[in-house]
């Protein structure tokens, strides 16, 4: 069996010149894995159904999105023109994520080439996440009988807060998130778990603390885990105020994976986020997910 990774060329969105996300980082990962041979070749998402996106977001939210008729006060605090390319790009990076638990249910290890765009809830998106991702596959797998007891493990250096709202009432899905707390956003919402981390945090410290987490987690019967991978802990990154080495990441990640492989838990994997000042730096750290992933196959 080889490692199931979603990617599509639509990742890549046309956005204003002057915007401070890296958009062009997909595309350019996408390349990296080819070329290092970490990925053969993609599974492709379709575009992800009104129906399953309504599980998750208000269905007036997702035809503002599909009709590209949001609010310009909205779409500041998303953070992204909403175009027809940021449009297709939302619906099939969504699908990504979707396709991606779904093939984790077989392979035990999945991931996206995008995804984790945590801060999007139910009626709005904020944080250049249009929707999220993450919560919709997992309300999928659970509607659909798949699975029933999830937990989405955030480890981006921002608190997922838009799955925090999403599932606030729903106790089959745990949200866990370890984020630097003096960071976006300034009003943190309550997760089933907050981990908040101090600036500057170094490597030693903040893998003790996962560890240690990751231990009480396991006395939970989780059935699903979707993991946000956000490489924004790294210390030379734009928004982060953490101070991760890339060795610090590396581990991290296979920590993580090391620790559901081995429970035989299925994992998704997604993207998160990350603002290197160094682009190619950038691509090479957001590939350590599907590198230690693709190690298991």
């Amino acid at each position: 069996m080889s490692f199931p990774v979603i990617n599509h060329p639509d990742y890549v969105a046309k956005i204003n010149d002057d915007n401070k996300f890296p958009i062009e980082k997909f595309g350019a990962l996408a390349e990296y894995l080819l070329k290092n041979g970490i990925v053969k070749k993609f599974h492709v998402p379709k575009e992800c159904s009104v129906n399953t996106l309504k599980s998750s977001h208000s269905l007036e939210y997702i035809n503002h999105i599909k009709n590209k008729t949001l609010d310009i006060k909205l779409q500041k605090k998303i953070g992204f023109p909403i175009n027809d390319s940021v449009v297709r790009r939302s619906f099939v990076a969504t699908g990504g994520t979707v396709l991606a638990s779904k093939l984790a249910l077989d392979s035990k290890l999945a991931c996206n080439t995008a995804g984790g765009s945590h801060h999007a809830a139910y009626d709005y998106g904020a944080g250049y996440c249009v929707f999220n991702d993450v919560a919709v596959a997992a309300n999928y797998l659970k509607n659909k009988n798949y699975k029933k007891k999830i937990l989405i493990l955030d480890l981006d250096v921002h608190q997922g807060n838009g799955n925090s709202e999403i599932f606030k009432n729903d106790h089959d899905v745990i949200t866990f998130s370890m984020h630097c707390g003096s960071n976006y956003p300034a009003k943190k919402s309550k997760s089933d778990i907050d981990i908040e981390l101090n600036d500057n945090m170094e490597d030693l410290e903040y893998l003790n603390i996962l560890h240690n987490n990751l231990k009480k987690l396991n006395k939970f019967n989780f059935d699903f885990v979707f993991y946000i991978a956000g490489v924004d802990v790294h210390f030379n990154d734009r928004l982060g105020k953490l101070k991760l080495t890339d060795e610090g990441i590396d581990k991290r990640d296979n920590i993580v994976i090391e620790n559901y492989f081995n429970k035989k838990i299925p994992l998704c994997g997604v993207l998160g986020g990350g603002y290197n000042k160094n682009f190619d730096k950038l691509v090479e750290l957001h590939a350590k997910l599907h590198k230690n992933c693709a190690n298991y196959f």
